[in-house]
């Protein structure tokens, strides 16, 4: 392929394609045209098209069309499915005709050709007649798809199914007509002739019916995988109430813009992502998320577009509309991911490129094969269409991208985004994972532990004191103390913030004073006995004391707080066989406090930003394999320098670019949940193809050896694609589970 620059994708869906060779043919002619750089993805009729400046869509079009198949822009999602019923309504169409022919002619033919008493005039031009509509309309896609691979100088499975129908119908024809009417040949009435039990016009019309048969299911289960991957978009509203002068207005969502105020009722879905400017209410976010519990909201709380609101009114300020909203965001991913390869699929199309035209040659050396020793015609025929039949490539074809199709699809109805096929294949190393502390294990945000009282008054008298005065700050330690003290007993004046110590001010006629030690003693404040012992037993937390005038009446202890389920997040992935180690740039103490906590049995603490990549290739260079877990601006290089990157979403946009999987939901457990599907979809893709590839290599000897049936090896041929489609949907029904391990063994 000629090299060159290329422009932003375009994604086309191509129609036409019956098999992986399709595929393949349509991408390396595509990538023949200089500068373009195509993939093209069977399970999902799609190619996504890198096309340099000079070159039009048009000629990616007419490439594809000159190539036999067709083209389009990818249309809207309603006209994509009418597309695709309308191709399933045809195929039904054709596969009743077939079946409705094949029964009786079944029963007739073999009744007639083993019965001679039974006979008739004219019953052999009857069963010619009756298979006549199955060859010639039922089979019609497969003759249609091998004339316009024969017109490229190209063959694909419909190649092998045409020549397969064709010969069996054409050499029961002329066995009929040609064959005479002398005693001895088929067409004698009374006799059954040598080879007269061969009824091959029950071949032609039972294996265009179980083609047909296993082609429509297949084409059904496909549409339940693409449902899946486009099940997100789905998700998004269509109409919204904008308010405006006042009065709400209903208008299309697509019409709304950044800044629209938009009102939106109990048991409504959001249609943008924004900031909640008046209202209380319950967010229902599990269909984008996966979380199962409602989150309560007030005004200045950030709201997610398609999320449900479950209690009462909000008025929403949009931040994000259309595709700049996280649900496109994601469903933009999870299709992008979908439409990548992995690197087995890339080896299974170069197989399947070859394939045919190799089982062409099988066929006919089959024939020959069996002439030359000496074994009649019916027998060499008969094993040289069990090989042509037995022998599409299909199952290969589907078995990687519909696994990965509906891996990435349920994943992200759990809140998890996997960018790509490559973030798959790397859990299934991955031996440590590196978590990182605050933001990641921990909220980010510090809570109050504990308050003591060294006079005797209440606790809650020291908590509200001390928050009047640190209302005024902005500092996190303070943010935490305001939170807790609630309403304070009066407004403070005199404020004065000292940068690393605390602050001060005057509430309520007294001077209350909220800060270190060091800044007591700075100021000349007496520390009783007391509060020297409890500073001693607040371990790893930030200890404040609190002074009235001259004299510390109490103290106030604060630190980040670990996330609910990080403990049983940590539980999970030590059952997954992985080992768990804490990377932060906070001083020991607190972090072996966090890790003791969560039961992360290693810390690597004190380590700066810019340390953070080299503690990464160390774990690798020591043999290891590194997922790191992270969601900070200096979490970035790291998730990039590790074997896989996974970062929270609610993290930095750096963060969430360098990472291989984004966790939707802040939830921890979306870290060993995300590592077993990503785990079992690998298993599954592997079951796919020991399947598949087993499968044609088992069943193409037995063929040329003549141990299987023309009607068995089209059966087993339409089953085998069946059998791989519904596998890879059983990834539909994948439950987060901390029973079990799902982790492969390797």
């Amino acid at each position: 392929m000629t090299s060159g620059p290329t422009g932003a994708p375009v994604e086309l869906a191509v129609s036409g394609m019956t098999c992986a060779a399709c595929a393949s043919r349509v991408e390396r002619k595509l990538n023949k045209l200089a500068g373009v750089r195509a993939s093209v993805n069977y399970a999902t009729e799609r190619a996504v098209v890198h096309v340099p400046p000079g070159l039009g869509d048009g000629d990616v079009i007419d490439t594809i069309r000159k190539a036999g198949y067709d083209a389009r822009v990818r249309p809207r999602a309603e006209d994509d499915r009418a597309a695709h019923t309308a191709a399933i309504t045809d195929l039904r169409r054709r596969l009743l005709v077939a079946a409705l022919l094949a029964i009786p002619l079944g029963n007739l033919s073999i009744t007639l050709a083993l019965v001679p008493g039974l006979r008739f005039p004219g019953w052999e031009a009857l069963c010619v007649l009756l298979a006549l509509p199955v060859v010639a309309y039922s089979a019609w896609p497969f003759h249609r798809a091998a004339l316009r691979n024969l017109r490229h100088g190209s063959s694909s499975m419909d190649t092998l199914v045409s020549l397969g129908v064709l010969a069996s119908f054409g050499w029961a024809a002329w066995s009929s007509f040609a064959g005479g009417s002398a005693p001895g040949h088929w067409l004698g009435f009374g006799t059954t002739a040598a080879g007269a039990d061969a009824v091959y016009l029950d071949v032609a019309a039972g294996v265009t019916t179980f083609l047909l048969a296993g082609r429509y299911f297949e084409n059904r289960s496909r549409r339940s995988a693409v449902d899946l991957l486009t099940a997100l978009a789905g998700l998004a509203v269509k109409d919204a109430r904008v308010l405006r002068d006042g009065v709400e207005h209903v208008v299309p969502a697509v019409e709304l813009r950044v800044g629209d105020v938009v009102v939106v009722r109990p048991g409504e879905g959001i249609p943008v992502d924004g900031e909640v400017v008046d209202g209380c209410s319950a967010v229902d976010a599990s269909a984008v998320t996966g979380e199962s519990v409602p989150a309560e909201v007030t005004p200045g709380d950030r709201v997610v577009g398609a999320t449900v609101n479950t209690t009462g009114r909000l008025v929403v300020r949009a931040t994000g509309v259309g595709a700049h909203t996280q649900l496109a965001q994601m469903s933009a991913l999870v299709e992008e991911a979908a439409q990548r390869k992995a690197s087995v699929q890339r080896l299974v199309d170069r197989v399947c490129a070859v394939f045919v035209p190799v089982v062409l040659a099988v066929a006919l050396i089959t024939l020959l094969g069996w002439l030359a020793t000496g074994n009649g015609a019916r027998e060499a025929f008969t094993a040289a269409v069990s090989v042509l039949i037995i022998a599409c490539p299909c199952a290969l074809g589907l078995a990687t991208p519909t696994a990965l199709m509906v891996g990435v699809a349920r994943a992200a109805q759990l809140g998890i985004l996997i960018k790509g096929p490559d973030a798959l294949e790397a859990t299934r190393m991955v031996d440590t994972v590196v978590l990182d502390k605050t933001g990641t294990v921990t909220t980010g945000r510090m809570a109050v532990v504990d308050t003591a009282s060294f006079t005797g008054a209440p606790e809650a008298d020291v908590l509200r004191r001390a928050g009047a005065v640190e209302a005024a700050s902005e500092h996190p330690v303070a943010a935490a103390i305001t939170a807790a003290a609630g309403d304070p007993p009066a407004a403070v004046t005199g404020f004065e913030a000292l940068v690393g110590a605390g602050a001060r001010g005057v509430v309520g006629g007294v001077r209350i004073t909220v800060g270190t030690a060091a800044l007591m003693a700075e100021s000349g404040i007496t520390i009783p006995p007391a509060a020297h012992r409890w500073l001693g037993t607040t371990g790893p937390a930030t200890a404040v004391l609190v002074a009235e005038g001259g004299a510390v009446t109490g103290g106030i202890a604060v630190r980040d707080t670990v996330k609910p389920t990080a403990a049983a997040a940590v539980a999970d992935l030590h059952r997954l066989g992985l080992r768990t180690v804490l990377l932060t740039g906070d001083n020991e103490v607190v972090a072996r406090a966090v890790a003791a906590e969560v039961g992360i049995p290693e810390v690597l603490a004190e380590v700066r930003p810019v340390d953070k990549v080299a503690a990464v290739r160390e774990l690798r260079a020591a043999g290891h394999r590194v997922a790191v877990v992270g969601d900070g601006v200096n979490d970035g290089p790291a998730l990039a320098a590790a074997d896989l990157g996974l970062a929270m979403a609610r993290g930095s946009d750096i963060a969430t670019h360098a990472a291989d999987v984004v966790l939707v939901r802040d939830d921890l457990t979306a870290v060993p949940e995300a590592i077993a599907l990503a785990n079992r979809t690998l298993t599954t893709i592997r079951g796919n193809l020991a399947w598949a590839f087993g499968y044609n290599v088992a069943a193409i000897p037995l063929a040329a050896l003549g141990l299987l049936n023309p009607l068995i090896a089209g059966a087993a041929m339409s089953l085998s694609s069946v059998l791989v489609v519904s596998n890879s949907l059983r990834l539909r029904n994948h439950r987060p589970s901390r029973s079990r391990s799902d982790r492969p063994r390797v």
